[in-house]
């Protein structure tokens, strides 16, 4: 576990990579291969991929996030086996392309929000540091979460809440929204919060009542569950026989579409009854590796976050 630091306006974030040495462990299976680190961050899983990687291998990182950006340029500019790509992994196809590469030997998504997001209190994510509701990984997106909230009407941010945060107060709490917006704009994350936390009759225990409209909010707003969908078919065709697609979630929704998209690859094509196949066109080019796999305990000691967490890897075994 790595403990990286960016710098911003003279404050340190730091960040601790969750499950990075299995992760990494799964991933890299050959010194020589190309690989892409989806969601680069600070790096913590990127500079440990270039630790197992000799002269001739090469590491992409991709990120929508500026400051995640700036980080992997200080490592582009220290280490001529890494690149970078300010995008979505749902880009990876225009990612590749400006590698000029048409195959990987491995792909890591460590979904969700990092660390240094949530704890910078100017991007807006977290419901316990007072500041501008934004919630965008990358700024130079549009909209804000406070423009957004500003602008839906009832159903839409109903049908949000319920959607991507399970919310069951999710019509009362849209409520509670116009009306306040009709006094004033909604427009920090302490007016979210506190608004969210007057709506909900029903408080759950060890949870702030506002995370479920924080997580379901900052999920619409950047596409999370889109962009995954995108991202995994793209993964899963760019892999090199061999090749490994390696997937970090924190939440159900997330490990829903993971677990499904795996799943369903390692079946195999699903072929019509009656029509008769032979075993190689009955078999999959896919296969799962391991079982689900979560942080350790030790890991949860030490990042309160890894508790969530949870892998799954797949395995391109030869080509369709």
């Amino acid at each position: 576990m790595t403990d990286d630091r960016t710098q911003k306006d003279g404050a340190a974030f730091a960040h601790r990579s969750v499950l990075l040495d299995s992760a990494v462990d799964y991933l890299v299976n050959d010194s020589e291969g190309l690989y892409v680190d989806g969601t680069f961050g600070r790096g913590g899983h990127s500079r440990l991929i270039l630790e197992r990687l000799s002269e001739r291998g090469q590491l992409l990182g991709i990120d929508k996030d500026p400051e995640a950006i700036r980080a992997a340029k200080q490592l582009a500019e220290g280490d001529s086996r890494f690149a970078w790509f300010h995008g979505s992994f749902a880009d990876l196809d225009q990612a590749l392309l400006s590698r000029g590469w048409e195959t990987v030997h491995g792909v890591l998504m460590d979904l969700g929000v990092s660390s240094p997001q949530l704890d910078d209190a100017s991007r807006g994510f977290s419901f316990l540091r007072d500041g501008p509701l934004d919630m965008r990984m990358d700024p130079t997106q549009s909209p804000s979460a406070a423009q957004w909230l500003a602008e839906a009407d009832e159903a839409q941010i109903a049908d949000v809440l319920w959607r991507y945060g399970e919310e069951r107060f999710s019509r009362r709490i849209a409520r509670a929204v116009l009306a306040r917006r009709q006094e004033e704009p909604i427009e920090t994350t302490r007016a979210l919060a506190e608004l969210v936390a007057d709506a909900v009759p029903k408080k759950e225990k060890h949870k702030h009542p506002a995370t479920r409209t924080f997580q379901a909010i900052r999920i619409f707003i950047n596409r999370e569950l889109e962009d995954l969908e995108r991202g995994l078919k793209l993964a899963a065709e760019r892999l090199a026989p061999g090749g490994r697609l390696v997937v970090i979630s924190f939440h159900s929704l997330e490990d829903r579409v993971v677990k499904r998209f795996m799943r369903d690859l390692a079946k195999g094509p699903r072929l019509p009854k009656g029509i008769p196949v032979t075993a190689e066109q009955e078999a999959s080019a896919f296969r799962l590796v391991g079982k689900a796999m979560k942080a350790s305990a030790g890991e949860i000691e030490e990042n309160i976050r890894a508790r969530s967490a949870v892998m799954r890897v797949l395995e391109r075994v030869n080509n369709d």
